[in-house]
């Protein structure tokens, strides 16, 4: 039988009665995702499984994204092989690829190999944020848009020594504009949509009024409250909802830490009604 048990009050659960080497029935696809979109973040533990059956798994839940950074985009898999991971990206709020015409709905991050210690993983549950908000701001936010624009996240990439064309990955993916607020397709919660990776303006608001509400919006999200922190093992694979969470992987770390990652677009019946039809 399979089970969750919260590890936090609002976001993060832990599942157990599941073995992912094997083929889900159905009605097992259905539980965990249900447990997913209640608790946004599923952590699995002691989870031997290979890269196809990883896979295997994330292709339950939606379709494959592949990575935008990605040299090898024939995988699935994205490989995160890391010693010196301060200032690449990971270790600041976010949502994944908002600057995507439809963001990813998800991912699944697996652990395959650990430094001593460190780097772990935290996710915050943006709807809660949202909710927190008084409601004056509530209804401010629910009537902005926001620019989101890949430029800062590649020109940390670069000065990281990462082997990229800052033009023509701009051109690729030109700055595009999304709702401060993000209603979620399947279970109809708003959530707060800025990140401090991606974001760089409130549309609606002139330089001053940018100057401040952006940077409040974007570190109101750091609240401990609306958060759960993972310590990893190998063999621990979470499954996040990119929807409604943003997330920070702790850069405090000198030694190698691998992690394999599949991340998924949603299914059409689940897509945001403004990516319908498009």
């Amino acid at each position: 039988m399979i089970e969750f048990k919260q590890v936090t009050k609002h976001i993060g659960a832990e599942v157990s009665g599941v073995d992912l080497r094997k083929p889900l029935s159905e009605g097992e696809v259905q539980e965990i995702r249900q447990g997913w979109l209640k608790h946004k973040v599923l952590f699995f533990r002691d989870q031997q499984i290979t890269d196809e059956e990883h896979i295997r798994f994330a292709e339950n839940f939606g379709t494959i994204n592949h990575p935008a950074f990605k040299k090898d985009s024939g995988s699935a898999i994205h490989v995160l092989d890391q010693t010196d991971p301060k200032g690449e990206g990971g270790d600041e709020w976010h949502s994944d690829n908002t600057f995507e015409p439809i963001p990813p709905m998800g991912s699944l991050l697996r652990c395959v190999h650990l430094p001593s210690v460190g780097g772990d993983t935290l996710w915050a549950n943006a709807c809660m944020a949202y909710e927190a908000l008084s409601p004056p701001i509530q209804r401010l936010c629910d009537e902005l848009t926001a620019v989101h624009d890949i430029t800062a996240s590649m020109k940390k990439a670069i000065s990281k020594g990462h082997d990229f064309d800052l033009a023509e990955i701009q051109a690729k993916w030109p700055p595009i504009e999304r709702p401060v607020v993000r209603v979620h397709a399947e279970t109809g919660l708003k959530a707060l949509f800025v990140n401090r990776a991606s974001t760089t303006r409130l549309v609606q608001l002139n330089d001053r009024e940018n100057e401040a509400l952006l940077p409040y919006l974007i570190d109101h999200i750091r609240s401990p409250e609306f958060q759960v922190r993972l310590n990893w093992r190998p063999g621990t694979l979470a499954f996040w909802d990119n929807r409604g969470t943003q997330h920070y992987a702790v850069a405090d770390y000198t030694e190698r830490r691998r992690m394999h990652r599949v991340t998924i677009n949603a299914f059409p019946e689940h897509l945001d009604p403004e990516y319908r039809d498009g």
